[in-house]
């Protein structure tokens, strides 16, 4: 994947000799990463070995220790909480396991929600909102609450919140963890070949070998250090769709994220 290949200088998000320790435990011991508009990168590495943090730095969560995060140029790691804050807002999408959705909103106020914190008005958010969803396989949803949603379908609509304020990085934590197998692997395409339309940066961390086949490029933390990089050859995601496809449809319905109780 040539045309994805990162540079310090064409990379929009860059990480540069991070550390962190938390106590006498060093969990970012001199990491360097970077990743450029339209290209995702997955993170993987087993538990403790610093995969975490390394996003949370990135994103702005955690300040590190030692050395540099770059958000197109601008130090991110120098900025007080309250700009962090506002750049998570603005500047950065995330994707969560759990999906974090309010149960208590419908779908399109969820995705509109960064938006209205944002100062912009309810019926403009909302609209902007619902644009999102019939290109994520959503269309008739907006006014569902999560708790009538499939795990699938509330993913999707995590998806939309993080994309909506255009984003120029997206961080997803484990987004395929509390999915089945097929469902998960129907999430993780349609995030990175959406991000890679728009020209979004992506971050996945996850300890899913088959998650970390669909993006652009792995690499693998241990010790706080990354021990390997590898790049996905160009077809490889979509060999993994068709292999995923033809082991789990059988015996189960078309759109089978799609839980059967609320297709009415």
């Amino acid at each position: 994947m040539n045309s994805h290949r990162t540079t310090t200088a064409s990379a929009v998000l860059v990480g540069a000799g991070l550390m962190k320790s938390y106590g006498l435990t060093r969990a970012l011991a001199g990491v360097d990463v970077s990743v450029s508009a339209g290209e995702s990168l997955a993170i993987m590495g087993p538990s403790g070995s610093g995969k975490s943090t390394l996003l949370h730095c990135l994103a702005g969560i955690e300040r590190p220790d030692a050395g540099q995060v770059l958000l197109g140029g601008e130090r991110v790691d120098q900025l007080g909480e309250p700009h962090r804050s506002e750049l998570r807002r603005t500047r950065f999408g995330f994707v969560f396991q759990s999906g974090q959705l309010l149960p208590e909103l419908p779908a399109d106020e969820n995705v509109a929600l960064p938006l209205m914190l944002g100062g912009i008005s309810r019926r403009q958010a909302v609209q902007k909102a619902r644009e999102w969803f019939p290109p994520l396989g959503l269309a008739g949803m907006e006014e569902r609450r999560p708790g009538q949603l499939s795990g699938g379908q509330a993913q999707r609509v995590a998806i939309a919140r993080a994309l909506v304020g255009s984003p120029q990085v997206i961080f997803a934590d484990e987004p395929t963890g509390a999915l089945d197998q097929i469902t998960g692997m129907e999430v993780i395409d349609l995030l990175v070949t959406t991000t890679r339309r728009q020209g979004t940066a992506l971050v996945v961390v996850t300890h899913d070998e088959d998650v970390a086949r669909w993006c652009d490029r792995t690499v693998r933390v241990r010790d706080g250090r990354l021990s390997e990089e590898a790049r996905t050859p160009d077809g490889a995601a979509g060999t993994n769709a068709v292999a995923h496809a033809a082991r789990g449809t059988a015996g189960r319905p078309t759109g089978h994220d799609t839980d059967a109780r609320y297709d009415r």
